[in-house]
């Protein structure tokens, strides 16, 4: 049966399913499990258990196959990325608010993040994500330990609860576009957080040398 549904695109396939054909549900699950996984360990860096997030994007994905409508939705990869992703940082900010934990408990500023762009893909630390001149090396970009406090508070006192969230998702490695889906915001404004966040950080970064 497997081999029967992969002849079909994804939209395909949700045609069948609200026909009432069996098996198509199963079948989307288990494709696009590695997809959850993925995102599961990106957004691990904000402090949530892999296992739970893992279950969560299962429902995200869960209510894409629900809700996906093909003359609204440009395509159901698009759309399950966008459920998933929505469905693990709604889990991630419930958690937060249940624990009370302060930012500067789960956002590592040399954490490891992906730098999503059309002309490279690379390991990047927050650190030299914001590093204010591209032409230093990375010893000249390291920070000490008292510079990392002095940003960790700049996180907690200078950033608004949006600049926070649009924070989250960066350091997980999305790019703005991907980032206002997630938040439901437009573009812009989500591009305008992540440039305001990138010159508090460096303001923050320079005034401890």
């Amino acid at each position: 049966m497997k081999e029967e549904y992969e002849q079909y695109s994804d939209e395909e396939l949700m045609v069948h399913l609200r026909d009432g054909e069996a098996g198509i549900m199963d079948f989307i699950m288990n494709k696009y499990k590695n997809l959850v996984k993925s995102k599961a360990k990106s957004m691990y860096i904000l402090g949530a258990d892999s296992d739970d997030l893992i279950q969560e994007g299962m429902i995200g994905l869960f209510k894409a196959v629900r809700d996906f409508d093909s003359g609204r939705d440009a395509s159901f990869f698009t759309f399950a990325d966008l459920c998933i992703s929505r469905q693990m940082y709604t889990a991630v900010q419930a958690s937060r608010r249940q624990k009370h934990i302060p930012l500067n408990t789960y956002i590592s500023l040399y954490a490891t993040a992906r730098e999503n762009s059309e002309r490279s893909e690379e390991d990047m630390t927050l650190v030299n994500i914001l590093s204010l001149k591209s032409e230093q090396s990375p010893e000249e970009m390291m920070i000490d330990k008292e510079n990392v406090e002095q940003l960790e508070r700049t996180i907690e006192k200078e950033l608004s609860g949006f600049e926070k969230q649009v924070l989250d998702l960066y350091l997980t490695g999305m790019r703005y576009t991907q980032i206002a889906k997630v938040l439901g915001r437009d573009e812009k404004s989500t591009d305008n957080a992540l440039q305001r966040i990138k010159s508090k950080l460096k303001k923050a970064i320079h005034s401890g040398y």
